[in-house]
């Protein structure tokens, strides 16, 4: 489970239809609200004085809001939606059961793997709270195996590097796929010099 310091616990439960009520959000979706989703919590707020932090950068407190599910499925534009209609810079905490998914929007919606909740862990790194949001992004945003913690690049462009690492990891599988099922020797052949293009990108992006 998530530990962050005991001052910086708040636990106060929210009304469902008094907070999707203040959203901007469609018919669907809001159907969807209260269908989905049991309960909303505060569960942490984390600031400066709960954290003990320097008292600089653009970040005012972060909101910890733990949302429990009644069904493990979920539309996650119900949470887009909270985040981008909030001026508070949102973590989210989605349960259900004992299974747990950590989420946060950063241009657009990144989350981990459902993981039991025991498993889930998040720390609280830097010196004032923009580092520390910009470690959460890390955390739940990247991949280990695709961008190494330690890389020396920005936040932003190592989400770009992954992204675009994704996208031609998706097409080299894609094209595979095709090339195995190509009867034609031309056609193969094209597949295969579009495969080898694609490869030496790929090698490029990850520097190898």
């Amino acid at each position: 489970m998530l530990k962050f310091p005991e001052k910086a616990f708040v636990g106060r439960n929210m009304p469902k239809e008094a907070f999707y009520k203040n959203l901007n959000l469609s018919s669907e979706l809001k159907e969807k609200f209260v269908s989905d989703i049991k309960r909303i919590s505060i569960e942490y707020k984390l600031s400066p004085d709960t954290l003990n932090l320097e008292k600089s950068g653009e970040t005012s407190e972060i909101l910890v809001l733990s949302i429990e599910l009644k069904k493990q499925e979920l539309d996650y534009r119900i949470v887009e939606s909270i985040a981008r209609q909030n001026a508070h810079k949102l973590l989210f905490l989605l349960k259900f059961q004992e299974q747990g998914q950590l989420a946060l929007y950063y241009g657009k919606l990144y989350k981990t793997v459902w993981m039991p909740l025991t498993d889930l862990k998040l720390e609280a790194r830097g010196l004032n709270l923009d580092s520390i949001w910009e470690g959460f992004i890390e955390q739940i945003a990247l991949q280990e195996n695709i961008i190494p913690s330690c890389d020396s690049l920005t936040i932003d462009e190592k989400l770009k590097k992954q992204d675009t690492i994704l996208k031609l990891q998706k097409e080299i599988d894609k094209l595979e796929r095709l090339s195995r099922s190509e009867k034609q020797p031309k056609k193969r052949f094209e597949l295969f010099t579009r495969l080898q293009g694609l490869k030496k990108k790929l090698a490029e992006e990850k520097g190898e």
